[in-house]
């Protein structure tokens, strides 16, 4: 996909897109909330509840287990159907699932209730990439996914700052409920503001085979580059997720205050990273350069970098450390919402769900790999440098697959697909 004219150049976004993206940005904050408020309070629902570690590990990992095996199907579901509302149903399931969550006082129950928070949350990012192909042109979707790469990562900066200071106080049973009933005000405003096919929106075709469009996507190489691109750049943020806080404990010895401030910090800076990143792509696309040099340069410049300075804090002094930690986060920040409108530029309108539910079932397996890796190679070596290295390598391999596997960024030519005669 390319800019066709000045005139399209200088288009701008009307204020019921800007609406729909600020929804979109609230849903991912509270996603990214809800889905790691577990780890905040695991060290009271431990006790509360009697249960093992190896049981805490467990409702820690459920997630993943359905939020990833859904992908595929969601994807599929979201290119045949209104998008938005799988996306309104989805975020009314996860919602309901952080409410009930805070009720239940069995492990059972619990990992129940995880599994249908992954089911719903499943819906997001196949959703965003749908909507953000749909009406979002090439030249404002740097800004767009910065914005929600910006909002995920803020996600896990006020659960860091605020979510184990209300915790604290008030217990973890009061944040469940709250946070999920608050959360679902949000379908009012989505309600009236969805974003509504227009005479100038790209149409929805019917295939005449339920499989084609996954197939069509399997069989793109890019497909597959942008697959492992994710997972190489989610391994280093679930890297900081998951082990950021132990590491600043244990082997840098920060207080606790001190470790909750850098790492809230570092998720900061990898939202301002997100979003100057985005907003200079658009201008640069703006002035006539292709989505390929540009978010080719963001997305293997920013991985790369980001993987190099984490291997340089692990061998430099207390302070030095601390900077290039967050240098690494914000350089990973520059790259991830290209990643989201790389993939939306390939697969266009017509299967932006299906491609992005393959790159996020293939993408979030680091969210399995990542912290299992980690915690085996500290166990062997008693530091955190070989593991640094490990996603220094990951980071790596990911630029490859973008410089390499990954072709042209514009829109594949699907003419392998028939849409039906027959209208809904």
């Amino acid at each position: 996909m390319h800019i066709s004219s000045q005139k399209d150049d200088q288009e701008r976004l009307p204020g019921a897109s800007w609406r729909v993206l600020a929804l979109l940005a609230v849903s991912v904050f509270i996603n990214f909330v809800d889905r790691g408020n577990l780890s905040i309070a695991a060290p009271l629902l431990k006790t509360e509840l009697h249960l093992s570690a190896s049981q805490l590990g467990v409702l820690l990992s459920s997630f993943f287990w359905t939020y990833t095996l859904c992908q595929l199907p969601v994807g599929w579901l979201i290119d045949r159907f209104d998008v938005t509302w799988i996306l309104a149903m989805g975020f009314f399931l996860w919602s309901t699932a952080t409410t009930i969550s805070g009720l239940l006082h069995g492990f059972a129950a619990l990992l129940v209730m995880r599994l249908i928070l992954g089911i719903g949350e499943s819906v997001a990012y196949p959703a965003y990439g749908k909507i953000l192909a749909q009406h979002f042109p090439e030249h404002y979707r740097g800004t767009a996914n910065a914005v929600i790469s910006a909002a995920q990562a803020s996600g896990p900066a006020f659960a860091t700052f605020a979510g184990g200071i209300v915790i604290n106080r008030f217990g973890w049973r009061p944040f469940f409920v709250f946070l999920g009933l608050a959360s679902l005000l949000w379908l009012l405003p989505w309600f009236r503001w969805r974003p509504r096919e227009t005479a100038g929106a790209v149409s929805q075709p019917k295939f005449r085979e339920p499989l084609t469009g996954v197939l069509a996507v399997l069989k793109q190489r890019s497909a597959w580059g942008t697959s492992v691109g994710l997972f190489c750049g989610n391994y280093l943020l679930y890297i900081l997720l998951t082990w950021l806080p132990f590491y600043l404990v244990q082997e840098r010895h920060f207080s606790l205050t001190s470790t909750g401030k850098i790492a809230g910090a570092a998720f900061l800076l990898k939202a301002v990273g997100a979003l100057s990143s985005g907003r200079i792509s658009d201008f640069w696309i703006s002035s006539g350069a292709t989505p390929t040099l540009v978010r080719k340069t963001y997305l293997c410049g920013g991985l790369a970098l980001a993987g190099i300075l984490l291997v340089f804090s692990a061998l430099a002094p207390t302070n030095l450390c601390i900077i290039l930690l967050l240098a690494a986060s914000f350089s990973g920040g520059t790259s991830s919402g290209h990643i989201w409108a790389a993939s939306q530029t390939l697969a266009g309108p017509r299967l932006a769900g299906t491609w992005t539910g393959l790159q996020n079932f293939v993408g979030n397996f680091a969210g399995i790999l990542a912290p299992a890796i980690t915690g085996f190679v500290v166990d062997r070596t008693g530091k955190f440098l070989w593991a640094f290295v490990i996603t220094s390598v990951v980071g790596w391999i990911g630029t490859l697959s973008w410089l390499v596997v990954v072709g042209p960024i514009r829109q594949v030519a699907w003419t392998q697909l028939s849409p039906s005669e027959t209208s809904e």
